[in-house]
């Protein structure tokens, strides 16, 4: 299923919250050509994004009449929008980009990372899946080095911002913070009423993103494996991993442990991150030199620090990336993928 080429492209962008707001940004941001833009959502309303207005249509099937791209932006249960709607869409004609988690595993679906298996684009039947925030940001550091010497097992404990659980996630960060700010520090512990997260995040740190699955893994981390390997179309690739949410708002952080086939001399790795595509290398730990949330948030690529073999392995590489979990992780490479299909 090809997209007629045309100057300009009829897009809609479904869900109005963090990652849809993105979109949003992006779409306009990468002059995107777009000819008419419809964004749809459960209830109608007007919002205002950096200053321009939004016209927010409730969401209807009729609505999908002449759209080319659909950007789901997305809830990721069993429910979500595209689950609902993206047949819907696919039935008009359009072609579905979908960041939400129903259709990443689904065999007939490619799940799509530019900078790693843009061809994958070509064998959509209609929809094409994003990959998980944290996935995202994980294969556009492993794919160079995969090219290079191969990768035979990766070790990721991830520090994910409140953002990636969505609007809700960072009011009950701010609340928290709010209280205990309020209360002098006197009481850190916090318990508010309507909590979306299984803990308190304010002043706080917890390894459970997602709902606990086999081995005790949660679902979180098996998507780190499972999306991996399927991007990277290697499933031989061991991978083991451990998701922990922060109190940031914005900006997931990664510390990466990579055993590659052969090895690969630290100056090399440096010099293939370098001129990768979507990557900033920020390493100069010595000068306190290293990326954080706060230099990530409204940038589009991964930024790669501490850069470090280990002492004990030679194949062993340690490094730390971080990226905007709202851009490179959701709507700016939903917005990638929807260039590649025109």
């Amino acid at each position: 299923m090809k997209i007629k080429k045309k100057q300009r492209y009829n897009v809609a962008v479904i869900g109005v919250g963090v990652v849809g707001i993105e979109m949003l940004r992006v779409l306009k941001e990468r002059n995107f050509p777009v000819a008419e833009l419809r964004v749809f959502a459960r209830s109608g309303r007007e919002i205002e994004i950096d200053g321009e207005k939004y016209s927010v249509q409730p969401i209807s099937p009729t609505g999908f009449e002449d759209i080319d791209i659909a950007l789901f932006a997305g809830t990721e249960g069993e429910k979500g929008a595209a689950v609902t709607y993206a047949s819907e869409a696919i039935k008009r004609g359009a072609v579905v980009i979908d960041n939400g988690a129903d259709f990443r595993l689904n065999p007939k679906v490619p799940l799509v990372v530019p900078e790693v298996n843009a061809k994958d684009v070509r064998e959509h039947q209609g929809i094409i899946a994003n990959p998980n925030c944290s996935t995202i940001q994980l294969v556009v550091v492993l794919w160079p080095i995969y090219k290079e010497v191969g990768v035979k097992r990766v070790i990721i404990t991830t520090l994910q911002a409140a953002s990636g659980a969505g609007k809700q996630a960072v009011e009950q960060l701010n609340q928290e913070i709010g209280l205990i700010v309020a209360r002098g520090f006197k009481d850190l512990r916090i318990n508010i009423e309507n909590r979306v997260m299984p803990n308190q995040l304010g002043y706080n740190v917890f390894p459970h993103i997602g709902s606990f699955d086999k081995y005790d893994y949660t679902t979180e981390e098996w998507k780190l494996v499972y999306e991996t390997q399927k991007i990277m179309h290697d499933n031989k690739i061991k991978i083991s991993a451990t998701t922990v949410r922060v109190a940031v708002k914005t900006g997931h952080c990664e510390s990466v442990y990579i055993e590659t086939e052969e090895y690969l001399p630290l100056k090399k790795l440096r010099r293939i991150l370098a001129k990768s595509p979507s990557i900033i290398l920020v390493d100069e730990p010595k000068k306190n030199i290293y990326p954080t949330p706060l230099e990530v948030e409204g940038k589009n690529e991964v930024l790669i620090g501490r850069i470090r073999r280990d002492p004990f392995f030679k194949r062993g590489i340690w490094l730390w990336s971080v990226a905007d979990n709202l851009r490179k992780g959701a709507a700016t490479n939903a917005v990638q993928i929807a260039e590649l299909l025109i």
